[in-house]
């Protein structure tokens, strides 16, 4: 069963997908392709996982994993 932790390897999975960088969105329809079952068994998090998205996002940008964000909520995530 999936937790919240797992969901920063799904980010930057997702993003080495899309070639580095990507929109909330894009990033979401990986993971979702990806990961649907995962999700879908990993109980309260199936209702949570779109906003505890964008805090692993912003646990990997406070690690230096994802570049700061130059653009605002709207501007891409990118890996560093």
């Amino acid at each position: 069963m999936a937790d919240k932790a797992v969901l920063q390897d799904w980010v930057v999975e997702a993003l080495r997908e899309l070639g580095g960088s990507g929109s909330v969105l894009q990033v979401s329809e990986v993971v979702w392709r990806r990961h649907e079952l995962d999700l879908r068994a990993s109980g309260a998090l199936f209702y949570t996982w779109q906003y505890d998205i964008r805090w692993a996002a912003q646990k990997l940008r406070d690690s230096g994993v994802l570049k700061a964000m130059d653009e605002g909520r709207a501007g891409p995530w990118r890996l560093a």
